[in-house]
């Protein structure tokens, strides 16, 4: 076997229930949980398992699919699986900064509490997201480049799926251009803001300032970020890279094809949903690719990876 890459998912494919399973079988999951509860000052098991109209919020789905996130790991921590380099997208980035150790979990989750709420509160009700299916990113680029308005690139996803972000007129126009322009589908998508533009610059700003009041540590594994799609090797870049993120395009396609380069031949989604997997398997058919989203999962993987 190659090398393993531990990957986390961003906020899309959060559901109500997630982490229950977790929350009732494993310890250590719990106590990540009830940490994020004591930290936030909210109730995070009722959040994440009972249903509700939060979840779907953004300040409140970062933080409860963080901590989902960070339970699975320290189950797999527990049980001597770990990591040779780590990614996240988005939100998941932080849960790739705690598996690299670079940063203790209490820190991200108080962070990605505050994330959530400048997030939301940027740009309450304007701005949109579309993702364009079958058509390159360079036409993408070019008329996103000459479309009046705000509206850029916010993810490359996989070859064939690229979202744009930006001002609701923007986007609608640059997604009517690109349709004349071949693209296969444009797909508006349900999102209460205009991530990854520059819209959100003042949420990241504002993130600095909290992200100045943590310490970091040097990393026990190397993470690939969002922003460069090629790994960080000095702790204190990480703050200007997460204000940057918050308004920036996230090179997901690009992280991958670096993790490949690098001899990755295992990827294991920890957190909610199959989204990344199915990335992962349209960036390249030939690897392994696992997810850990129910309980039962961890079993299978543990099996795979080999590990007792």
């Amino acid at each position: 076997m190659g090398k393993i890459a531990f990957m986390f998912p961003g906020q899309g494919a959060q559901y109500i229930g997630m982490g229950e399973d977790f929350y009732e079988k494993e310890e250590v999951s719990r106590e990540i949980f009830d940490k994020a509860s004591k930290i936030t000052g909210m109730d995070i098991p009722a959040l994440c398992f009972e249903v509700n109209d939060k979840l779907s919020i953004t300040e409140y789905t970062q933080i409860a699919m963080l901590t989902d996130e960070i339970a699975i790991l320290k189950a797999l921590e527990k049980r001597g699986i770990h990591p040779d380099i780590t990614a996240g997208l988005s939100l998941g980035e932080y849960g790739a900064i705690v598996a690299s150790g670079a940063m203790r979990d209490e820190d991200a989750l108080a962070i990605v509490r505050r994330r959530g709420i400048y997030m939301q509160e940027a740009v309450p009700t304007g701005g949109a997201m579309a993702a364009i299916l079958g058509i390159s990113s360079e036409v993408i680029e070019e008329i996103c480049a000459k479309t009046p308005g705000l509206v850029s690139v916010a993810n490359y996803n996989c070859p064939g799926q690229i979202v744009i972000s930006g001002e609701i007129g923007a986007v609608n126009a640059a997604g009517e251009a690109l349709k004349a322009s071949g693209a296969k589908r444009v797909v508006p998508l349900k999102v209460s803001g205009p991530f990854h533009s520059q819209l959100l610059a003042g949420a990241g700003e504002r993130l600095l300032k909290d992200l100045d009041k943590i310490q970091l540590s040097d990393f026990d594994i190397p993470y690939v970020a969002n922003l460069t799609a090629d790994y960080v090797r000095e702790p204190d870049r990480i703050r200007e890279m997460l204000k940057l993120q918050v308004s920036s395009p996230v090179k997901w396609q690009q992280s991958v094809e670096r993790m490949l380069a690098d001899g990755v031949d295992t990827f294991v989604e920890i957190g909610p949903g199959k989204t990344l997997s199915g990335f992962v398997k349209k960036i390249n058919k030939e690897v392994t690719v696992l997810n850990i989203d129910k309980y039962e999962d961890l079993a299978k993987c543990v099996e795979v990876l080999g590990h007792a």
